[in-house]
């Protein structure tokens, strides 16, 4: 009898059901009430074993693995290989100011800004991806100021500003200290738009009206010792021509005075069209 409760009451726990006696007493003359035994229900299923031999699940995960890195930690994407515009320019020119980029800013997302993208995620510890998302435009901005304009347009590339008035008639170099640019201008049309450099506070270049008395193709500065190609002279020593400098280091330097163009294309096709005797306008 003992035996067979004993059976009994393991097959009641395996089963979760109320267990009671056959009759109203136990046999000792005595009333027993019902005993209820509940076996905890779990809260998840058991994890399967695959059984010996079999290969483990590609999800699962290794013993001390990391878990990949998911684009939504880095957040949307803002810019990448391809893009063009304000925002490109912005970022290269903020990235020049914690030394990942050199070049620039042009305002396309290229190799190189691609490359230095990737630096700088590598350096904090984020994804590389090369791709600007938010979470890395955030941790570089909180690193940068917000460049100005010519940190923005360092190597040029910046748009020109309305011609002067006096520019509008006759064949014309209209040159503005505003934009830094250079409009080449025949009859109130504009030809060719390039940007220039200017002369430091020690030597300014002249303002006024001018016009081209002498053109030196390949000119050698006897003052300063210093190569001037495309040499076009419009005021005693002061000329438009190109600069290898300029083209190098953008409005980081400074001319003695002369108008410097950075597009050694540009010049040479501009020398090749203007004549002695075309007005010069440099103005604000």
């Amino acid at each position: 009898m003992g035996r067979g409760f004993a059976a009994l009451l393991v097959l009641a726990m395996a089963c979760g059901c109320t267990v009671q006696g056959s009759g109203e007493d136990g046999g000792d003359g005595k009333r027993h009430l019902p005993v209820r035994i509940e076996v905890p229900k779990r809260s998840t299923p058991p994890a399967q074993d695959p059984g010996p031999g079999a290969t483990p699940s590609a999800q699962d995960p290794k013993p001390g693995a990391t878990p990949p890195s998911t684009s939504a930690a880095s957040g949307p994407v803002l810019w990448s290989r391809g893009d063009t515009g304000p925002g490109v320019r912005e970022l290269q020119a903020r990235l020049r100011q914690v030394a990942w980029l050199y070049d620039g800013p042009t305002g396309s997302y290229d190799d190189l800004t691609e490359r230095a993208v990737k630096g700088f995620q590598g350096k904090r510890g984020l994804p590389r991806t090369g791709r600007t998302d938010t979470v890395t435009w955030k941790r570089l901005k909180a690193m940068t100021h917000e460049p100005g304009k010519w940190e923005l347009y360092l190597m040029g590339g910046q748009p020109a500003d309305a011609p002067d008035p006096r520019c509008l008639t006759g064949r014309v170099l209209c040159i503005s200290k505003t934009s830094r640019t250079l409009r080449w201008m025949i009859d109130g049309r504009t030809l060719t738009t390039v940007s220039v450099r200017f002369g430091s506070v020690g030597t300014p270049t002249r303002e006024g009206v001018f016009r081209v008395y002498w053109k030196s193709r390949r000119h050698v500065s006897t003052l300063y010792d210093s190569p001037m190609p495309y040499a076009m002279f419009f005021s005693g020593g002061q000329a438009v021509h190109y600069s290898a400098d300029f083209a190098a280091h953008g409005y980081a330097g400074g001319s003695h005075g002369c108008v410097n163009v950075r597009d050694e294309g540009a010049i040479a096709s501009l020398f090749a069209q203007v004549r002695n005797g075309d007005k010069v306008v440099v103005h604000w």
